[in-house]
């Protein structure tokens, strides 16, 4: 059985599929319609139920697992489906929502084994026991979260294959510029994103929480370094605590895209740059592998609306 984004256009289609997310709406005329998003381990789409009354907006929800009847189609050049029939899975019907969730390519057992492995090159005590400390707090979640909602590595895993990625690259400029402290790099970036575990509620039908709403994963990564230095007994305001909340704190690159400062040392600007590049690749693969060679990806949003064109080599 073909799955969500392996289906051609205008193919007709019966699979089943788990509600990502289920947008209540109203039309033009007035009805209520749900905006969904539908998954599977190949990728999401999008389609409309139109007039929709209250039975079926009450059973239509984020995280359950649906028999998709529909076609596959095109609308402004972004793929979607025209819902023909749906119902709710049944008993004894693939209907766990784990089964349809998108996860890193590599097992969280691993990832949690490779960043063990790169604190030992941590050599500063006190960046040492934080990042440790924080990881131990949060270990469950920091390698189950995705990364994102929709845009970079939103997919279960997705935080700590984001941080592997990252200091792989890392591990590599170090050797090219010695000149880069390699310990508060790799501090930086497992944390740059520990924030997530309480800016969204989780890999599945991911949403921002009320705390990821109001002060997002910067302000958030920023206030538990502080906490850990409380429970910790490391004075805050030492020069080694400073610098690594400064590359946290400026990891978004600029004022306009959330960073409260633009960074100001090296090893934040690398950091910075470090993060945009493998978010950026991950958001292009991640639109390249859903089309054919001579053939233009859907518009990327993370990445300035732009489609991307997969040569025919």
């Amino acid at each position: 059985m073909k799955k969500l984004r392996e289906l051609a256009v205008d193919e007709t289609f019966e699979l089943f599929a788990l509600i990502k997310t289920a947008d209540v709406r109203t039309a033009r005329n007035g009805k209520k319609f749900i905006a969904f998003t539908f998954q599977d381990t190949s990728g999401t789409i999008d389609g409309k139920y139109w007039d929709a009354g209250e039975d079926e907006i009450s059973r239509f929800t984020a995280g359950k697992v649906v028999l998709l009847g529909g076609k596959r189609e095109l609308y402004q050049n972004m793929p979607q489906v025209k819902i023909l029939h749906l119902r709710l899975a049944k008993p004894g019907e693939p209907g766990e929502p784990s089964l349809y969730m998108e996860r890193a390519p590599v097992k969280p057992a691993d990832m949690a084994e490779e960043i063990n492995q790169l604190l030992f090159d941590i050599t500063n005590a006190k960046w040492q026991r934080i990042v440790r400390h924080l990881l131990s707090k949060y270990q469950k979640d920091f390698f189950s979260y995705p990364a994102a909602k929709t845009l970079h590595h939103a997919f279960a895993g997705g935080l700590a294959y984001h941080t592997v990625t990252m200091l792989h690259l890392a591990r590599g400029i170090c050797d090219e510029y010695p000149e880069l402290n390699r310990s508060l790099l790799y501090a930086g970036i497992i944390l740059h994103d520990l924030g997530k575990v309480v800016e969204l509620s989780g890999p599945m039908s991911t949403e921002y929480t009320l705390a990821g709403n109001l002060l997002g994963h910067i302000v958030i990564a920023d206030e538990e370094i502080s906490k850990a230095c409380t429970e910790l007994k490391i004075d805050e305001s030492d020069e080694e605590v400073l610098v690594l909340k400064h590359v946290i704190l400026a990891h978004h690159g600029q004022l306009e895209y959330g960073s409260p400062v633009r960074p100001k040392i090296m090893e934040a600007e690398v950091l910075h740059i470090i993060d945009n590049l493998d978010a950026s690749i991950q958001m292009m693969l991640g639109a390249l592998k859903q089309v054919q060679p001579g053939e233009y990806t859907d518009r990327i949003f993370g990445m300035d609306n732009r489609n991307f064109y997969l040569p025919n080599l």
